[in-house]
């Protein structure tokens, strides 16, 4: 049975920086519990072809709603499009939107190790023209869904996703909001000619990788344009907070992460909300 080639029904009950990114589901925590109807999840592969590169790309929406709905990308971490962003797609898709989460890096490739992982991120930070193309690729192509509200559009992203995201946002992507969870902070600098979309930054106050010199910088250079930008700070969090998993990944590759549950729960709600501001008529 293909993956991703099947509709299915669920019933609601709920360059070292990315290192420490988990590439497992996040907990049952995190499923939309409080809901009481049932909706069907259409999941559906989807390629598009950038920079010599197939990127084979994940679709979820829920298929009974026929009406045209926002949309919301999803950029794994270094490891690449394995489970854990297409659970957190599937829990967008639950609360209403289209979500894609994209393979960013192309051909389906996932890697399982910090060593090949650093080395599939290089021509990103080296590059972030990269990030750039193959975002508004993944754009146009999930523009051609009837499912889309092609206005209203936003991007969600994990460690290297979230670092990603700024970075393409600073260059001018073309979407209402973005959202970075314990991401990359410094990179390319920003223009006020450049910066269409609102901004929340989701960050771990005990996150060694993103120290508070750099969150100062980039509130500042934030400020000095006056950006729309939100940035929340989590008592002691550290990197890849939101990912239940992290601890024992941190363990096995000795990095100093871990699962923070209350942070990841308070961000997840402060996405929610952001995004209710963004969507005001979903």
């Amino acid at each position: 049975m293909k993956l991703f080639q099947k509709a299915c029904v669920f019933t609601l009950i709920s360059n070292f920086l990315f290192a420490s990114c988990n590439d497992q589901p996040a907990s049952e925590q995190n499923s939309t519990t409080t809901k009481m109807e049932t909706v069907s999840l259409k999941e559906e592969s989807v390629n598009f072809t950038v920079d010599s590169i197939t990127s084979q790309s994940y679709v979820v929406y829920d298929e009974i709603n026929s009406a045209k709905r926002p949309v919301v990308l999803v950029v794994h971490e270094w490891w690449g499009l394995n489970d854990y962003p297409r659970f957190r797609a599937k829990q967008l898709a639950e609360m209403g939107y289209l979500a894609m989460a994209v393979d960013m890096y192309g051909n389906g490739k996932i890697v399982d190790n910090p060593k090949d992982a650093g080395a599939m991120t290089v021509p990103f930070s080296q590059d972030p023209q990269i990030s750039l193309r193959r975002l508004n690729a993944a754009i146009a192509k999930v523009k051609t869904l009837s499912q889309a509200d092609t206005s209203q559009i936003a991007a969600i992203g994990y460690c290297f996703g979230g670092g990603v995201l700024l970075n393409a946002a600073r260059l001018g992507l073309q979407v209402n909001g973005v959202v970075s969870f314990h991401g990359s902070l410094t990179g390319t600098p920003v223009k006020k000619e450049l910066l269409k979309s609102k901004i929340l930054v989701c960050h771990g106050a005990a996150d060694p990788f993103v120290p508070e010199a750099q969150a100062a910088a980039f509130k500042k250079s934030m400020d000095s344009i006056n950006a729309n930008y939100t940035f929340k700070v989590y008592a002691d969090a550290t990197h890849a907070f939101t990912n239940p998993s992290s601890t024992e990944t941190g363990k096995k590759f000795n990095i100093p992460i871990a699962y923070n549950a209350a942070a990841d729960s308070a961000s997840w709600q402060d996405m929610k909300a952001f995004f209710s501001d963004l969507f005001p008529n979903k």
